[in-house]
């Protein structure tokens, strides 16, 4: 299936994005579409199973990296993570130390274990990655503001496209798992364009008893057309349905029915753009009561 993924892209004629050059393609406002593939969690699945591929047909990379793991049962090796970096067209992400639900410790604990991650970086690359992925997408505002003064750039599980206006911090990805691996979703995706936005709110990610559901509002830009085309699905109360969505002077609202239920709660909002499908997607993690 992976292969197949590949192939898709390759007939496409889109180009694969090295992510050594990924800031500066982020900061230039006409850059060509280029497809970015990230790894996370380095298990030994993918040493085996993808590596080879990737390493015999140089397709570029990031591999997201938890420390704590490396080494133990199912999961690469620093000898087999070594190996990979050396590689130009591979990139080593950071990916915490633990790989725990780290929105639900204080933020010290957070800390700690981002912290820990970086000793350990340190010790056997001999530097801290630039790059973070959150564990399972899931950041408080607290969480991005950290990894925003200690990171270049911070990758979510929130589908959509990455443009110059997205937040460095908070960057979209399609999921392709077993779950959602299917070839014509993957198809359809690639050719998805960047649904672009001024602003998100709230920035508080991390939904709790008394703010959710969410105030949410989506500023687009004045020049932005064909937005009433726009159709947004939520899953509150873990139901997804079309959303009720109002607008006015170019901010959109969503209605929702109920509060989201754990662990998270979503929204994906599409746009038919004269024939371009525009995306994005908005992940809440809630807080247990």
């Amino acid at each position: 299936m992976f292969e197949k993924h590949i192939n898709i892209i390759k007939k496409s004629n889109l180009n694969f994005l090295n992510p050594n050059n990924f800031a500066e393609k982020f900061n230039m406002p006409k850059s060509e579409k280029e497809i970015l593939i990230t790894i996370d969690d380095a298990f030994k699945s993918f040493y085996t199973e993808a590596w080879p591929y990737l390493k015999e047909n140089k397709i570029p990379f990031i591999l997201f990296v938890s420390t704590e793991p490396v080494g133990k049962t199912g999961y690469m090796t620093w000898d087999q993570i070594k190996e990979v970096e050396s590689y130009s067209f591979a990139n080593i992400g950071h990916h915490s130390h633990s790989h725990e639900y780290l929105i639900d410790v204080s933020n010290e604990e957070f800390i700690l274990d981002i912290e820990t991650a970086n000793k350990i970086f340190l010790s056997e690359l001999g530097y801290i990655p630039n790059l973070f992925s959150y564990p399972f997408g899931e950041y408080s505002k607290f969480m991005k503001d950290y990894i925003s003064k200690n990171f270049k750039f911070g990758f979510g599980q929130h589908s959509g496209v990455i443009d110059l206006n997205k937040d460095k911090f908070e960057l979209p990805r399609f999921p392709i798992n077993e779950k959602y691996g299917e070839l014509k979703r993957f198809e359809s995706i690639i050719n998805y364009f960047p649904l672009e936005y001024e602003k998100i709110f709230p920035e508080e990610k991390q939904l709790f008893k008394d703010t959710n559901p969410p105030r949410f509002k989506v500023d687009f830009f004045k020049e932005q057309k064909n937005l009433e085309n726009i159709n947004c699905y939520s899953n509150e109360g873990d139901v997804w349905e079309k959303s009720k969505t109002k607008f006015l002077n170019n901010s959109l609202t969503i209605e929702f029915r109920e509060p989201f239920k754990p662990r998270r709660g979503r929204i994906n909002c599409s746009l038919n753009d004269n024939g371009k499908w525009r995306w994005f997607g908005v992940q809440f993690p809630i807080k247990k009561n």
